[in-house]
């Protein structure tokens, strides 16, 4: 068996800094587990570590998606697999960080075989909801009342999914167990779980300091070059607070009061999410603290030991 690092937490916790410090001690390789930082040009918002800060240490999964390109879980395990997989092939240790949970369950776990998203077909289907409001939830119930009572009538993004399975294959979705896991890996994870008073205080701090240092400019460049405000990576934390901004339906402090809010509602999500996992070795403080980044590191001596690699 292969081994294989996953650093989880909520945002703001240190994770990118830890997976730096793993990685360059034990040759190792970082892949991104953000969906945000996937896309070029959200870099403020996204929290993306600059290059020259990445200590020569190859990073993978980021910047390789432009802002109008649908991006499902299954697509990330895909590719994410792909890259794994070549970072063995070099000898080096793969060390996975990021927040997006259900991205990081789609690769160890593995999703039903799904056919490829259907741009044409998810914009008529979403135009027909605009036009409509309902009407999705509706045509679901028509051709799949079971999927149509588990997806809340609200649920845009999952209704559309539902239709757009149903209408390219005729069938609902398959059954969860015919997902494949991945194979020939064994992880060790390593959850940070900072204080959550401080994590709020930091988290509202760089907040602020995202607006102070280029946020506007970033989505006003954005814009510029031909993006609607539409696209999926408009909907995240900061990004979606901007947008209104610069549209005049809320002043700057409302939007960074709004981020600051949404943010730490997302770290409190992502802490219960990732709580999940038993198998989670739990380590209480930020991913830059010494004691933290010690810790982890005798973890992962341990486990390569008794993994054989």
């Amino acid at each position: 068996m292969l081994p294989l690092i996953v650093l989880v937490g909520p945002t703001g916790a240190g994770k990118t800094t830890l997976a730096l410090s793993i990685a360059e001690r034990f040759r190792g390789e970082v892949v991104n587990c953000d969906s945000l930082q996937l896309y070029r040009g959200f870099d403020i918002g996204a929290a993306k570590l600059p290059e020259a800060d990445r200590r020569g240490i190859p990073h993978h999964m980021i910047d390789v998606l432009e802002p109008n390109r649908g991006y499902s879980a299954g697509d990330y395990a895909r590719d994410a697999r792909q890259t794994i997989a070549a970072i063995s092939e070099r000898e080096k240790l793969p060390v996975l960080a990021g927040g997006t949970g259900f991205y990081l369950r789609a690769l160890w776990n593995g999703l039903p075989q799904l056919p490829s998203r259907d741009d044409a077909l998810r914009n008529d289907l979403a135009s027909r909801e605009t036009a409509r409001p309902g009407a999705i939830h509706r045509l679901l119930h028509r051709l799949d009342p079971d999927a149509a009572r588990r997806i809340h009538s609200r649920d845009t993004q999952k209704l559309i999914r539902a239709l757009e399975i149903r209408l390219l294959t005729r069938q609902s979705a398959p059954p969860a167990d015919s997902a494949k896991p991945l194979a020939g890996y064994r992880a060790l994870t390593i959850g940070l779980a900072p204080d959550r008073a401080v994590l709020y205080e930091i988290l509202d701090a760089r907040a602020r300091e995202m607006f102070r240092c280029g946020l506007l400019e970033e989505v006003e460049n954005l814009l510029a070059a031909g993006a609607t405000g539409a696209e999926k990576p408009f909907e995240s934390l900061g990004y979606k607070q901007t947008l209104k901004f610069l549209r005049g339906s809320i002043s700057l402090e409302e939007a960074i009061a709004s981020t600051q809010l949404e943010t730490r509602q997302y770290a409190k999500r992502q802490m219960t999410w990732f709580r999940r996992d038993p198998a989670t070795i739990w380590l209480q403080g930020f991913g830059h603290e010494p004691d933290i980044i010690d810790q982890s590191c005798a973890l992962v001596h341990s486990f390569i030991m008794n993994t054989g690699a």
